[in-house]
């Protein structure tokens, strides 16, 4: 069995940032100790909840750097580090690990796409040339490239590619993946909405935009599940469906963002091209907040 990076609830965490648009490391700071605190099992950062489209990689590192400092051995903090370009991928990836990171999360290739074989071929050349443990990220809204399960197959062969963020949505090739691959590929939800379904079949947790706001409760559904109480996380987790969806009223991380400032936390706006929060799904986001027991400001 290869080396579980972590079970449980993984943050996909916000980057905050200054009126002025650059980064906001005070509050970094403060929203990576409230994560810490309420039992969040490990961090990932620079993925796209973070913004990390619009990040220049002096950023990225700089953001990177700080939390793992911030963490101190914690919890594992794993860094985005993907792009559409292998080699920057490879570049990144080298980045980040010599800043400290426990692993990596590298998303499919997007805009110019590839095949299954070329997946296979991209993931091969930068898994041979860094040590660090793997998690592919599978997000085919976003990219416009699937990764199907005999493509996991042959991708879990490889030692350090231990790991999938799985956001393709659908439970039937999900299930497919988790059989064919096994022990050699853990399987993260990468759907808050999908935890309880992917649990059940054998997956080790979630990398999750709601932790951001409700880390305590998306710890609990995970570990109640894995501890045997299945009628209690299923509670909470039925009980957390409205806000889950909620945070995806607009373009991820554009709620998230406006729930973590509703909640106390200077975060400020997203970057363009994202814009703020309707005020429609503004009033519509807080009201859900506070029926599922958030405490806004």
């Amino acid at each position: 069995m290869k080396k579980i990076i972590f079970k449980g609830s993984g943050v996909a965490l916000i980057t905050p940032m200054h009126e002025d648009g650059s980064v906001n490391f005070e509050v970094l700071e403060e929203i990576i100790e409230f994560q810490i605190k309420n039992k969040t099992d490990a961090i990932i950062i620079c993925g796209t909840t973070g913004e990390s489209a619009t990040l220049s990689d002096e950023e990225k590192a700089a953001v990177i750097k700080f939390t793992v400092e911030k963490v101190a051995g914690r919890i594992p903090v794993i860094a985005g580090t993907g792009s559409n370009n292998t080699e920057h991928t490879l570049k990144m990836s080298k980045k980040a690990a010599e800043l400290g990171v426990d692993a990596l999360l590298i998303v499919t290739p997007y805009y110019n796409k590839t095949s299954q074989k070329g997946l296979i071929e991209h993931y091969t050349y930068i898994a041979k040339r860094v040590e660090l443990p793997i998690i592919l990220y599978n997000v085919p809204s976003r990219t416009g490239v699937n990764i199907l399960p005999e493509t996991y197959l042959e991708l879990s062969k490889i030692s350090n590619i231990v790991a999938t963020k799985e956001a393709n949505g659908d439970l039937s090739t999900i299930a497919k993946t988790i059989s064919l691959c096994r022990d050699n590929l853990a399987v993260y939800s990468g759907n808050d909405d999908q935890i309880l379904p992917i649990l059940s079949l054998g997956g080790l947790g979630v990398i999750s935009v709601f932790a951001n706001i409700c880390p305590l409760k998306c710890h609990e559904i995970n570990h109640k599940y894995f501890n045997g109480e299945h009628d209690y996380a299923m509670r909470l987790f039925w009980d957390s469906i409205e806000l889950m969806n909620s945070l995806f009223c607009d373009v991820n991380p554009i709620p998230v963002k406006e729930a973590m400032n509703q909640i106390g936390f200077n975060c400020g706006k997203c970057r363009l091209p994202l814009v703020e929060l309707s005020d429609k799904n503004k009033i519509k986001l807080i009201e859900c907040m506070r029926n599922s027991g958030v405490v806004v400001k």
